[in-house]
């Protein structure tokens, strides 16, 4: 068969074979047909809070909803700080939050690297036990940790917020699996050099588990920086609120500063945004990488 029946005979196949190809070429991946309108449902209420927080107490009220302002009204933050102690509240909020996220990092590490590398009798089960301290709501273990905390002395103080959550079993679990995927031969190096199990842990393996960190110091921000019921049990006192508990003073049994309470919203919003948008990377890394290994 001469060359140029072999030409003539691929060319139909090119021919038929490139306007698919052509078709199959987007700019962006064809999952983001389906992403990009979740995501736009998903910013509706952000827009709405934000549209809400700089209207007047009336446009608020209007209906059929107003979706532009007649103008723009900045003073309803300046308002909310005169309003209410919104520092004060920030600052708690920012103690506590600090001491949890600190706490975690250090005690699930430790819990993590013994469930990690260390054997003793019982490991599995007692790794086991400590899972199964997940499935259990909050809403059932609420009363027994509140007569701990009173029998502590802690009530109406913010260690009454920060004693309990000082370490979790998600954060064990995150770190332990992670801790699973480093490679163990330069640990094993470590000891040859007379290193001790803290000091390896120190020195080799959390520098190396930024990631996961990371991923365990955005959740545990965001869970304490939102968290609600239990503030709501333990703290009395004004001047011992947090953000989320400091909101409800804007709403009443007849009438609620709707324009001021999502400016309030607004302002505290803005720390766990910032905290994820500046972690991002090590956030999906440590998701993707955590769990990887039984």
């Amino acid at each position: 068969m001469s060359e140029g029946t072999i030409v003539e005979q691929a060319r139909p196949l090119e021919l038929q074979a490139a306007p698919g190809r052509r078709g199959r070429r987007l700019p962006f991946s064809p999952w983001h047909l389906v992403l990009f309108p979740t995501m736009l449902i998903m910013l509706v209420p952000l827009l709405w809070m934000l549209v809400t927080s700089v209207q007047t107490l009336n446009e608020t009220r209007h209906f059929p909803p107003v979706f532009v302002p007649s103008r723009v009204h900045l003073e309803n933050y300046t308002q909310v700080l005169r309003m209410a102690p919104f520092s004060r509240w920030f600052l708690n909020t920012l103690i506590v939050t600090t001491a949890s996220v600190a706490g975690n990092l250090l005690f699930c590490s430790l819990a993590g690297y013994a469930f990690a590398r260390i054997k003793f009798f019982g490991r599995e089960v007692v790794f086991l036990l400590v899972l199964a301290t997940l499935m259990i709501p909050f809403q059932v273990v609420m009363i027994p940790t509140f007569l701990i905390v009173k029998r502590l002395g802690m009530i109406d103080t913010l260690g009454a917020l920060i004693v309990p959550n000082l370490a979790g079993a998600f954060g064990v679990f995150l770190l332990r699996q992670f801790f699973r995927t480093l490679p163990i031969e330069l640990e094993e190096a470590a000891r040859i050099d007379g290193a001790s199990r803290i000091g390896i842990l120190f020195k080799i393996v959390l520098p190396l588990s930024a990631p996961a960190l990371a991923t365990l110091a955005v959740v545990t921000f965001m869970w304490t920086w939102n968290d609600f019921l239990w503030p709501l049990i333990t703290i009395y006192n004004e001047h011992n609120m947090t953000l989320q508990l400091g909101l409800t003073t804007f709403q009443g049994a007849h009438q609620t500063n709707t324009n001021l309470l999502m400016a309030a919203n607004v302002m505290s919003m803005l720390p766990v945004l910032l905290l994820f948008f500046a972690a991002q990377r090590y956030f999906i890394r440590g998701i993707a990488t955590s769990g990887l290994k039984g």
